[in-house]
């Protein structure tokens, strides 16, 4: 019976794939998980405090600022990166921009051109405002 109430409850938790050869220009706001394997030309929001997760593969890109409470980079992102919850920059990983986070891991061979902050009070505040002046 335990078995049964995991595979549900996993089950209902939402996965939105951007395929690649696709390109999505505009803003993206989700819940539960975010695979990009094309192209955002757009920022991409979740309401900190949730579980959510966006996780940019090797294939994909985002251009915009990514406001997410789980951010997996192993692409490209042009744009500054708020995890107020887990950030991991995997080996292939390429941010232009600054990253704000709570916990990191930075595997070798990730490259950031930018800042690294670490803050402990990011996800305190209101969902989808960072806490940082532009």
């Amino acid at each position: 019976m335990r078995k049964t109430k995991q595979k549900k409850s996993n089950a209902e938790k939402g996965v939105t794939l951007i395929a690649a050869n696709t390109e999505v220009s505009g803003d993206v706001h989700f819940v539960n998980q975010l695979y990009i394997n094309g192209r955002v030309n757009g920022n991409i929001t979740a309401d900190a405090g949730t579980d959510a997760t966006v996780i940019v593969s090797e294939e994909g890109s985002v251009a915009g600022e990514i406001q997410v409470p789980n951010v997996v980079v192993n692409g490209r992102v042009e744009g500054n990166v708020y995890a107020t919850a887990r950030m991991e920059l995997a080996k292939n990983a390429e941010v232009k921009g600054n990253v704000y986070y709570k916990l990191i891991e930075m595997q070798l061979g990730a490259m950031v051109d930018g800042q690294l902050v670490h803050d402990e009070t990011l996800g305190t505040e209101q969902p989808n405002v960072h806490p940082f002046p532009e």
